[in-house]
């Protein structure tokens, strides 16, 4: 598994050439505008899709944060926004792909249906780190609820982010850095016995 020293900044929105560039284990560096989305918004995105309505936001090349942000503190864009758990997103996701989602940020495996849709559609799954909501937040420079305002800390939030460290995990091939990772592991503790 190549060691990649230097992120890869992107200056969203992330098209498909630049996506299928990016490659298991790369660290990225996002700046521009992202969508936050968790599974309450993701039921509602879904029955739009079904439904041949309008979006809330232009799908295509979008890259969606799977965040429910805390409450911003006086003074500040947003409170906490560290990644929330991705497979909860796995049942909508593959037709929010087939639209032209580019991306998602999160944390955790997906299901075998999404990864064969980021293979098909060419989309990237990048990992957050769990845990570091308040660095996170951060990076957060603009902050405005532009959907479902009914669900809280769950409502779609259009978010103008700069340098948002995050790393490629499953690239627009299907690989995986929870596979390529563990079978490099393996391999070193082989090595040592």
């Amino acid at each position: 598994m190549p060691v990649y020293n230097e992120p890869v900044r992107i200056e969203l929105p992330l098209g498909r050439e630049q996506a299928a560039s990016l490659t298991p284990g790369q660290r990225v560096l996002f700046s521009g505008m992202i969508y936050t989305a968790r599974d309450a918004a993701h039921k509602q995105l879904a029955e739009l899709v079904k439904a041949g309505k309008l979006l809330p936001f232009p799908i295509e090349d979008s890259v969606i944060y799977y965040t429910g942000p805390g409450p911003a503190r006086p003074g500040e864009v947003i409170g906490p926004a560290g990644p929330t758990t991705s497979y909860r997103m796995d049942a909508y996701t593959p037709a929010l792909i087939s639209l032209g989602l580019r991306g998602m940020i999160g944390k955790g495996k997906r299901s075998k249906e999404v990864v064969e849709a980021m293979a098909r559609y060419g989309a990237v799954y990048f990992g957050a780190i769990g845990g570091a909501g308040t660095l996170l937040a951060a990076h957060i420079k603009a902050a405005e609820v532009i959907a479902f305002d009914d669900l809280g800390t769950e409502a779609i939030r259009r978010l103008v982010v700069e340098d948002f460290p995050a790393i490629t995990v499953i690239d627009s091939r299907g690989n995986s850095l929870y596979e390529s990772g563990r079978e490099e592991y393996l391999r070193s503790v082989r090595g040592l016995q």
